[in-house]
């Protein structure tokens, strides 16, 4: 769990790449963080990204996901985690797309101007489409006090919440604890799958195992499409660049 302190932030977004002030020195950074979709066929929901202290996780790999990690990597709803946040002395930006982060596109921002308190660490975290459960996610990676260019590739997680049954349920699908995925954003799902399971055996935050899919548009295991939907780690490129 996060642990409590406090926000202070002060953003304008446009379209690219964002920068965001760390410290954890005597006189703050400047931080340019990028974030690039590298897969064929998946989109990100809004990204999270946060500066915080040594101690703080939005996610760690081996434990149970929170509420509002289950909220995001199910639903792509960051709102729980930026009330988190919100009680941290962290330094966040939510959204910084401006919505969905197609395949192929990076996401960007103008400058963030914090405090400079000890937030030292970075964490990204983005539910990805069409999955049932999982995003993308970078967990407390040390910000570097020398300056220079840092590029980080990001795997694929799967929050252990719901079972991958790779059907589309455009209805309930987003909801925390409903079977289900909420959206093929690119228009390019299939229909009618019996679902490739009903259950997991690792409940627990851990690596994804990809999509399977199938070729079958009107039934099959899956709803997914195997040609467009299938992807294999990394599925994200970071950038930082430290000023």
């Amino acid at each position: 769990m996060l642990k409590p302190m406090t926000r202070a932030l002060k953003t304008t977004f446009s379209t690219g790449i964002f920068a965001l002030a760390a410290s954890g020195i005597a006189n703050a950074q400047d931080v340019t963080v990028s974030v690039q979709n590298l897969t064929q066929g998946i989109y990100f929901t809004p990204i999270l990204i946060a500066a915080h202290g040594a101690d703080s996780h939005l996610f760690q790999s081996g434990q149970a996901a929170s509420a509002s990690l289950q909220a995001m990597a199910e639903g792509g709803d960051i709102s729980g985690l930026a009330t988190d946040l919100a009680a941290l002395s962290a330094q966040s930006v939510e959204n910084p797309a401006g919505g969905l982060l197609g395949p192929a596109q990076s996401a960007t921002a103008t400058t963030i101007t914090t405090d400079g308190t000890a937030n030292t660490h970075l964490s990204i975290v983005a539910m990805m489409l069409p999955t049932n459960d999982g995003f993308i996610g970078l967990d407390g990676w040390e910000i570097p006090t020398a300056a220079g260019t840092y590029t980080l590739t990001l795997n694929a997680y799967d929050a252990g919440t719901e079972a991958n049954d790779e059907l589309i349920n455009s209805d309930t699908g987003g909801v925390p604890g409903t079977a289900g995925i909420p959206a093929a954003p690119g228009g390019d799902a299939g229909t009618g799958g019996t679902g490739v399971t009903s259950q997991e055996t690792n409940s627990m935050v851990h690596i994804h195992r990809g999509t399977l899919g199938d070729l079958n548009t009107t039934g099959g295991v899956s709803d997914l499409d195997s040609r467009t939907h299938r992807w294999l780690n990394p599925v994200a490129r970071v950038t930082v660049v430290v000023e």
